[in-house]
């Protein structure tokens, strides 16, 4: 398929958008069933190795990392820009490189964008960052970017950086560093690993983080017990901050987070260990002290991006949690009941064999994803049109099913979801 290609220049940068005709873009719509109707899944642009995360501009457009350590600009139209200028250096080995992406909730003013990444350090070993720069006036490239948090201490591991950042409703950002496979880490008062953390954006200490003072902890904790976090966002009406995280084999959790809370790995777990025996450390599912998930699978899906819908698009989709499943090959939506425990399961995209690495709700209305390929994708949902309750025939299909997928089994392995 051919496409018109437009070349842009801005000052000494190049930036090159190519666009698909409207006969490729027809051509990138399917339509996949759900519980409440037909869904509607367009391709907005391929090409991507292996996207990470995804953030909205104030114009339309959508920044969009790269594992790999590239950060480009795709339009909504499916324009991919060539990679930006100015972003760090990552340790692009096993689960490392270039991950989250989020804007400042001041960007209109100050263009700042964060990331977080692997760091290089030395002997081999790497570590959680994050990364603060400026979006220059082209969106071409970074500028005046410094390192604002490094984990402590870097490890030699290639897997469990996390990470994912979130802005809380107090303007301070959040960020989920995964145990670096080792999972002891999750319970050391002295190390980053494991934990979610809260910082001010130019990455000091907030002197309301609940370890500030005990000079056992580090001041920047804010949550612990986490294994490996793959998905971060605040409840839209109630500001409470959510996460979803890898379990061992089995396990995978979806957390309510609150201050100074320990969420248990590896002294408590819903799943086992690689080689099919308890985790070591483990008591078991439960212990004094430590939180339960608010819900958890077993088998594994392979948690992935976490984001809240809540736009009167599809109402009958309002509340609802999406997770991404990178083992499921799907979106999960969950619908909470009033004391937030999942009344309601789907697996949306199951047949289309696509793992999910990220999930977004736009302003929109609509959800937009990322594809973990070599040749990922920008996908674009739309909900399905709710016939109203009062209209639907009496042969509608039942409003629950139960979750299945043979590919997420509980016995096969996966160590690099």
């Amino acid at each position: 398929m051919r496409r018109a290609a437009l070349a842009i220049a801005l000052g000494s940068a190049l930036v090159v958008l190519l666009w698909p005709s409207a006969a490729a873009a027809q051509a990138n719509t399917q339509n996949t069933n759900s519980q409440l109707g037909v869904v509607r899944v367009t391709t907005v642009a391929t090409g991507l190795q292996n996207p990470w995360g995804l953030a909205f501009l104030p114009d339309g457009n959508f920044l969009v990392t790269e594992r790999p350590g590239r950060l480009r600009v795709v339009t909504p139209q499916g324009g991919v820009s060539t990679a930006l200028t100015g972003v760090p250096a990552v340790f692009a080995q096993g689960q490392g490189g270039l991950l989250d992406v989020a804007l400042d909730p001041a960007f209109a003013t100050n263009r700042r964008v964060y990331l977080s990444f692997a760091e290089p350090g030395t002997n081999g070993a790497a570590g959680t960052a994050v990364f603060r720069a400026e979006l220059n006036a082209g969106s071409t490239g970074l500028v005046n970017g410094s390192v604002i948090f490094r984990v402590t201490p870097k490890l030699n591991t290639t897997g469990h950086f996390g990470s994912r950042l979130a802005f809380g409703p107090d303007g301070l950002l959040y960020v989920t560093s995964g145990d670096n496979f080792s999972s002891a880490t999750a319970q050391r008062q002295n190390q980053h690993q494991g934990k979610i953390v809260r910082i001010r954006t130019d990455g000091t200490v907030p002197s309301d983080n609940p370890f500030v003072g005990n000079s056992a902890w580090l001041p920047e904790i804010w949550s612990t017990g986490h294994r490996s976090p793959q998905g971060m966002a605040f409840h839209p009406v109630t500001g409470q901050l959510w996460m979803n995280e890898h379990g061992p084999k089995g396990g995978d959790e979806l957390n309510r987070v609150g201050r100074g809370l320990n969420y248990g790995w590896p002294t408590i777990t819903y799943g086992i260990g690689y080689d099919d025996r308890p985790v070591p450390e483990s008591v078991g599912t439960s212990a004094p002290g430590l939180e339960q998930p608010q819900h958890h699978w077993v088998p594994s899906i392979g948690t992935s991006g976490l984001a809240f819908y809540n736009h009167a698009r599809s109402p009958e989709w309002m509340g609802s949690v999406l997770v991404g499943g990178l083992v499921s090959r799907s979106i999960h939506r969950l619908r909470l009941d009033a004391n937030n425990r999942v009344v309601v399961q789907e697996q949306l995209l199951s047949g289309l064999n696509w793992r999910i690495r990220d999930v977004r709700v736009g302003a929109d209305g609509f959800i937009y994803a990322l594809t973990d390929d070599s040749n990922g994708r920008v996908l674009r949902i739309e909900p399905p049109r709710v016939t109203p309750r009062a209209k639907r025939p009496v042969t509608a299909p039942p409003t629950t099913q139960p979750v299945t997928d043979k590919r997420a089994r509980v016995g096969r392995p996966i160590r690099d979801r």
